[in-house]
């Protein structure tokens, strides 16, 4: 029997310049508040601000927020491991360009 899994992306592209508040945030990645508040005390996340009502995330922080949400919501990873796997993540993606410049 074949079984066929679809997924649904949405995409937008956000300038870097861009800043969203919390409650942006939260829409723009369909994640709670509070997940996003653990996110930030984790290193996850860094907004701009001292406070909750003050945060404001660059478009950077939007594209690793929605990353951090599909670890957390679809693999079922939780915060620290949420917190490492997109360390990785970057390491992998910085050696990956290393590679790219020298073999040119």
């Amino acid at each position: 029997m074949n079984q066929t899994t679809s997924i649904y992306c949405e995409s937008q592209l956000l300038d870097d310049d861009v800043t969203l508040t919390l409650i942006e945030l939260s829409h723009a990645c369909n994640a709670p508040q509070e997940l996003i508040t653990a996110w930030v005390v984790e290193g996850v996340l860094e907004p701009a601000g001292q406070q909750p009502q003050e945060w404001r995330f660059s478009g950077a922080a939007v594209r690793r927020a929605r990353v951090a949400q599909h670890l957390a919501q679809d693999l079922e990873v939780n915060t620290p491991g949420v917190a490492l796997a997109l360390d990785l993540l970057e390491r992998i993606d910085a050696l990956e360009a290393q590679l790219k410049r020298r073999s040119r």
